[in-house]
């Protein structure tokens, strides 16, 4: 199926590794023009050529999605550059592995500025951009976290938590701008994370066997974690001028892992 997203371009935040990166390059092959920044140089120029883009076809840049101003003046080179905007992914972020008794006030405040920021304030710099769109749409990375606590991240999951919530709320103050707001809620994605713990944790289990028995552990069906371009699939989806009559809702790619009922 055609999709209809050649000749488009997007925005995808954090698109360095992971997530960003799977979504990147399937926005790619899908004939889009793609801008995506990320905290660091270097990473953000081996991303760049592994992808082996077009010319044109792929705008990058240092940004801090904290950072309004950076955020901004980034976006308008992008936009400048394929002379529309059609649509974000807001993707940057990280989780916080502590317990509540090893989280600060500073590590509360942190954690919360990054999510949040992290979508406000792209949004805040594309939002002229999108409107001026034919079909505009944005999609919130989030974790099934948000509707499933873990004590582990006690302050990530709060907030995104308040995301989700947040997600939903744009979804109906930007409807009569046309633009489309969802959010894609991750389980476990096998990306350097994963690897670096299982290193870590000295087993001779191979990497196979310690990620189902991983899966097993945190009651994942499928067995196993996901991959990024699964991940990616969804964001693209959702971006997509075909799915013009969703918003305002959260997909799943979780493996069917679920403690929760919403």
């Amino acid at each position: 199926m055609d999709l209809g997203l050649a000749d488009h371009a997007f925005l995808v935040t954090g698109g360095s590794s992971g997530v960003g990166l799977a979504t990147v390059r399937a926005l790619l092959d899908e004939g889009a023009g793609v801008a995506t920044c990320g905290r660091d140089a270097e990473r953000l120029d081996a991303a760049a050529q592994r992808l082996d883009a077009a010319p044109g076809r792929l705008f990058t840049g240092v940004c801090d999605v904290r950072d309004a101003g950076q955020m901004c003046a980034f976006t308008e080179r992008a936009a400048a550059h394929f002379g529309r905007l059609d649509g974000l992914v807001n993707n940057a972020g990280r989780s916080r592995m502590q317990r509540l008794d090893e989280t600060t006030a500073d590590d509360w405040r942190d954690e919360l500025e990054l999510k949040f920021a992290g979508v406000l304030n792209p949004l805040a710099a594309a939002r002229e951009h999108l409107r001026a769109a034919p079909a505009p749409a944005v999609v919130n990375i989030n974790a099934v976290l948000a509707k499933q606590p873990e004590p582990r991240l006690i302050a990530t999951g709060a907030a995104r938590a308040g995301v989700l919530n947040l997600s939903a709320a744009l979804a109906t103050e930007l409807a009569p701008e046309r633009i489309r707001v969802n959010s894609v809620c991750l389980g476990l994605i096998d990306t350097g994370q994963w690897t670096r713990r299982h290193a870590a944790a000295g087993t001779a289990l191979s990497y196979q066997e310690w990620q189902r028995e991983l899966a097993a552990d945190r009651g994942i069906a499928l067995g196993r974690l996901g991959r990024a371009e699964e991940v990616a699939y969804a964001v693209v989806a959702l971006l997509s001028p075909r799915a013009s009559y969703i918003t305002g809702t959260s997909i799943d790619v979780c493996g069917g892992v679920g403690r929760g009922i919403l």
